[in-house]
C-alpha cells in the first residue's frame, strides 16, 4: 500500500492492478536476457515465493519517473526517499521491478495483463499535477 501511495501522490495514474502468482514459464520469458546468469534461478525462486502485485501506471514520462522513485537496483546503494532506499537492503530482494523503457513497458504489460485489464480513463486530479501544455 505504501508503494502504491507514493506513485499516486507523485501524480501517476493507476491504470491496472492485480495480484498474481508468477510461474517458471512467465519468468523464463520475462527474464530471458538473464537466463545464462548464475543468479537466474535464484531470482525466479524468489519471485515465486508469494503472489506479487503487478501494476500499470500512466503519466508524462512515467517510466523515467517510476525508475527515479524506485532507486538503484542494489538497494544498499539506493538513496533514502526512494522505494528501495526506504524498504530494502538487498540486491535481489529489492521490492519492485520497473520497466527500463517505454518499449519494454509495452511488452511487459502485455505479458502480465490480459485484454481488458488495463483501463484508460480521465482522472479529475490530472490538471493539478500538470500544466496545460503537458496534458
Amino acid at each position: 500500500g505504501e508503494i502504491l501511495k507514493r506513485f499516486e501522490l507523485k501524480g501517476l495514474q493507476i491504470c491496472g492492478l492485480k495480484m498474481m502468482q508468477l510461474t517458471h514459464e512467465l519468468l523464463n520469458e520475462h527474464y530471458v536476457h538473464l537466463a545464462d546468469k548464475p543468479f537466474f534461478n535464484g531470482i525466479k525462486d524468489s519471485m515465486m515465493i508469494t503472489p506479487v502485485i503487478v501494476t500499470c501506471w500512466k503519466g508524462k514520462d512515467a517510466v523515467r519517473v517510476v525508475r527515479a522513485m524506485t532507486g538503484s537496483t542494489n538497494s544498499r546503494d539506493a538513496v533514502p526517499g526512494t522505494i528501495r532506499g526506504d524498504f530494502s537492503m538487498s540486491l535481489q530482494e529489492n521490492i519492485v521491478h520497473t520497466s527500463d523503457s517505454a518499449e519494454n513497458a509495452k511488452e511487459e504489460l502485455a505479458r502480465f495483463f490480459e485484454e481488458g485489464e488495463i483501463f484508460d480513463y480521465s482522472r479529475v486530479l490530472t490538471p493539478f499535477f500538470y500544466s496545460n501544455d503537458e496534458i
